[in-house]
């Protein structure tokens, strides 16, 4: 669970520097705010391919959402 968190954390902040809102990201990720609220608050767990979308949306490494940077 606190990974999860962790990560919701990471991407609020993410998409915040990044200027949109969450059903911006949302739309473009074909879900619902609620959906996407959802990573946000570590309640669901992304997949792969909304990882990836999502590093590439906001201009992020992998890396740096798991934070593994400093491994």
């Amino acid at each position: 669970m606190f990974v999860k968190v962790e990560v919701g954390k990471r991407l609020k902040e993410a998409r915040r520097i990044a200027g949109y809102t969450q059903k911006q990201v949302a739309d473009k990720l074909l879900m619902t705010q609620q959906q996407y609220s959802r990573f946000e608050n570590g309640i669901f767990e992304l997949n792969y391919e909304q990882i990836i979308a999502l590093c590439k949306m906001y201009d992020i490494s992998a890396d740096y959402l798991f934070d593994l940077e400093k491994f």
